[in-house]
């Protein structure tokens, strides 16, 4: 093991900007487990995320945040510096960047293999120039006109997600007569995009976009429509963790669950999920989730 220094919690020093390199740390995607679901650890670096706002925005913090996420388990890190929920402000890309530059170098350094949650195409260049894998788009079909090329020239892989409208005003744009014929009708038009700058297939991950333009019956109508989902020949990526259709489902006195009261449901998604060959998804609480991947692996044989 490299000698950077002992694991956060394990060592004379706990300085997470001290970090181990794993021995065996997957680096490239090729190295990743090939016989289930992947676990995508999220990582909010802002101060106003609706899970976890503010826990991990000093860098420290974040870094020691996503050594211990890798230490339990997850196969990616997924590095975020501005918050979608819909109350929230967006902040420049310079902030961002300020935000989550640091958090990706170190933990890259460290052996992680990380991924950048960004709209931002400046923002996602430089943190692939850090060291990111993937690039993590929620802007859905309002992507920017430059993101195409920029994946097309740095070969990296890319979560292509469905989404309508701004991804913090999802109420005007939630209405679907068909909601799995719309959204894969629109994420195969948005494909078109990326082919045409010299993206390949294998780079694009495709993401239903779980929450955003889209209210919870569309939420479950698109879960069930996970074979759908694979039939477009890309991998698929489910990100239902802590969202509010989880809350609602869990309504106890006419009153939702708060975000961190939904983490067995969301180990139920990702079971689901798993069962149904989704190639990875994205949680707070990686453990529990790791534990439903690899039990879902087992009993599929």
């Amino acid at each position: 093991m490299d000698s950077l220094a002992a694991a956060p919690g394990t060592g004379p020093s706990t300085s997470p900007l001290r970090l181990v390199r794993p021995a065996r740390a997957p680096r490239r995607f090729e190295d990743l487990p090939a016989d289930r679901t992947l676990v995508m650890g999220i990582l909010n670096v802002t101060p106003d995320s609706f899970s976890d706002g503010g826990r991990f925005e000093e860098t420290g913090a974040a870094i020691e945040a996503g050594l211990k996420m890798h230490y339990d388990g997850a196969d990616i890190i997924d590095v975020g510096g501005e918050s979608t929920r819909p109350d929230s402000v967006r902040v420049s890309p310079e902030e961002e960047q300020e935000r989550i530059l640091p958090v990706v170098a170190a933990l890259v350094k460290a052996g992680v293999l990380v991924s950048v949650d960004t709209m931002n195409v400046s923002t996602a260049e430089k943190a692939v120039a850090a060291g990111a894998s993937l690039i993590n788009d929620v802007s859905g079909m309002a992507v920017d006109p430059a993101m195409p090329e920029l994946v097309a020239r740095t070969g990296v892989h890319y979560v292509l997600m469905h989404s309508r409208g701004a991804v913090r005003s999802s109420d005007p744009h939630a209405r679907y007569d068909a909601v799995a014929d719309e959204v894969l009708s629109e994420l195969t038009q948005l494909r078109e995009t990326f082919y045409a700058a010299g993206v390949s297939s294998e780079q694009i991950i495709i993401d239903p976009g779980l929450g955003f333009s889209k209210d919870g019956s569309a939420n479950w109508e698109l879960l069930r429509s996970m074979d759908r989902l694979t039939a477009l020949g890309h991998r698929v990526l489910i990100g239902a963790s802590r969202k509010r259709f989880l809350g609602s489902l869990l309504t106890t006195s006419g009153k939702a669950a708060p975000p961190l009261e939904r983490d067995d449901a969301t180990v139920a998604v990702t079971t689901l999920a798993a069962f149904h060959n989704a190639w990875g998804v994205r949680v707070h609480n990686v453990r529990p989730n790791v534990d439903a991947v690899k039990t879902t692996a087992a009993w599929k044989g």
